[in-house]
């Protein structure tokens, strides 16, 4: 699995092109062959992943039940906007017009990378996102990781 790291300031093009950082092409696996698949995320943002990175998740949303009405609204969301895109020989990536619409970018971008993704954000409303952290970040923390302890009797508690 792909485990991409870091975050990146980039310009957009008047064409909707930007340069994908050397950094951040030296983590992108071999197998990807300058080849992504750049469609919206949960917010608005822009998700791109590796494309046998893509096929692995249409692979597992293509298993969901179609005859279930949540599923065909989730898959048609999900898939919607979905467009193919490779480096070019300049290391630039062109992003679909309608996609950068739907997230906001004109010209200055974040590329926050995590897991097998990087998420493509306006840099306005990135930095707006980040300051609105929460104000306990580790409350968050334990929320979201924490794990209750098994209790063992002989444990003296």
């Amino acid at each position: 699995m792909t485990r991409f790291i870091g975050e990146y300031e980039c310009t957009i093009d008047s064409k909707g092109r930007f340069i994908l950082p050397a950094q951040l092409k030296k983590q992108v696996p071999q197998e990807a062959d300058g080849q992504f698949v750049v469609s919206r995320g949960f917010e608005k943002c822009l998700v791109m992943y590796p494309r046998h990175e893509w096929d692995s998740i249409s692979d597992e949303i293509n298993k969901l039940n179609p005859y279930i009405k949540e599923n065909r609204e989730f898959i048609r969301y999900f898939f919607r906007g979905a467009t193919e895109i490779s480096l070019d020989s300049a290391t630039r990536l062109l992003l679909p017009k309608s996609l950068m619409e739907y997230a906001g970018i004109n010209k200055d971008i974040v590329l926050f990378t995590h897991t097998n993704k990087i998420e493509i954000w306006d840099a306005k409303t990135y930095n707006n996102l980040l300051n609105q952290e929460p104000e306990d970040f580790s409350k968050l923390a334990e929320k979201v990781m924490g794990k209750p302890k098994d209790t063992n009797p002989n444990d003296g508690n």
